[in-house]
């Protein structure tokens, strides 16, 4: 019998049964949802995770997997030379780091909240000719990619960064569409956000990363990219190792708290976790920072950064699930990306499903659709 077949068994005998409402039923997430608390569930498919595990090793690009349910990693490897312990570079699951500290600045009254417009923090760094709609986009705006401002992403990338103020740059954009229209996915939007913290905390984005996330997670948070001013680039670059990616990804799962310590709002949770959009490129939707869409019946909640590094959170089933990979090349090409979900939801998801005959009831083994 082997030795992850023994840690499902002992995994699933420790399990506390308790009754929670199953989300998106409808096919919509509500602020008033809960976020963690999974329903009673047969014990674990070992051997369809063991499947999982080495089809994941056929995937050239792939760098570390950790499989954890409610809590207790059932499967961690490191493949291509990786550890798990080593700082890897997020990319772009750097966004979703950043929703929850911003989500801490706004409990802490660091920020005033959603509807705050971030020109009330930033004002300084508005150019006198920019549009005057530059006036009517919030934080909320910022954090779920509804500015309404050209992007700073993908082909504009470059400009932005070779820019002499990043932060300048970006509130000088010309609008594409109306505050609060449609999805337009922009690190400069999110890099907005970390200047907004700086300025309104008179703390660096790395501080409070430290101290927000960085102490009560217990885990090691290294400086990455600054821009001309100083600020750490909000959106991309953070390096966090992959078991510091699961700390972070079952505080989330489990509404705010880690081992009794209370992170950030339960509330703030909801909110991030609510559909505000729709991604352009995938048709999944899009709350702030995270990317949402349904496995086998299940609302999945996901960070993606460039190359495939990965953070799906599964509060239905008690999971979490991190996957990192060569930051180099694109996940989207030879539909990687599509390779990294169909681990998740043809191997992990079903193997806590319960069997045709447990008389627990299911959700059904649905097409992973978006939600909308």
């Amino acid at each position: 019998m082997s030795a992850l077949f023994m840690r499902l068994l002992s995994s699933f005998a420790r399990r506390t049964a308790g009754l929670a409402l199953l989300l998106m039923l409808t096919g919509t997430v509500g602020a008033s949802d809960q976020p963690a608390s999974p329903p009673p569930a047969s014990a674990p498919n070992a051997g369809l995770i063991e499947e999982t595990v080495e089809r994941a090793k056929d995937l050239p690009n792939l760098r570390s997997l950790i499989v954890s349910h409610n809590g207790s990693i059932l499967a961690e490897r490191a493949f291509g030379g990786a550890r798990l312990d080593r700082p890897t570079n997020t990319k772009s699951a750097s966004k979703t780091i950043m929703s929850v500290l911003v989500g801490i600045a706004i409990d802490r009254g660091v920020l005033q909240g959603v509807d705050q417009p971030v020109a009330s923090v930033l004002a300084q760094s508005i150019p006198s000719e920019a549009d005057p709609r530059i006036r009517q986009v919030t934080i909320g705006h910022l954090l779920s990619m509804q500015a309404g401002l050209e992007r700073t992403s993908g082909r504009n990338y470059g400009a932005w960064i070779g820019s002499d103020n990043w932060v300048r740059y970006a509130l000088s954009r010309p609008f594409v569409d109306e505050p609060g229209g449609r999805m337009l996915y922009s690190t400069g939007s999110t890099h907005l956000l970390s200047a907004a913290l700086t300025r309104a905390s008179k703390r660096s984005t790395l501080e409070l990363a430290r101290d927000w996330l960085g102490d009560p997670l217990e885990i090691d948070i290294a400086p990455w990219t600054r821009d001309p001013q100083g600020i750490y680039l909000g959106g991309n670059e953070m390096a966090l190792s992959p078991r510091a990616l699961w700390r972070f990804g079952e505080m989330v799962r489990q509404g705010g708290t880690i081992e009794g310590k209370r992170v950030v709002s339960e509330n703030w949770i909801k909110e991030l976790w609510t559909p505000r959009t729709v991604s352009p490129f995938t048709g999944d939707a899009y709350g702030y920072g995270w990317f949402i869409r349904e496995m086998r019946g299940h609302p999945v909640y996901y960070a993606w950064g460039f190359g495939g590094q990965m953070l799906y959170v599964i509060p239905g089933l008690g999971l979490s699930i991190v996957m990192t990979s060569n930051p180099t090349a694109p996940s989207r090409e030879d539909n990687y990306i599509g390779q990294l979900h169909a681990l998740v939801a043809d191997g992990i998801v079903p193997a806590f499903l319960p069997k045709p005959d447990d008389e627990t009831g299911s959700i059904g083994a649905g097409d992973r659709k978006p939600i909308p």
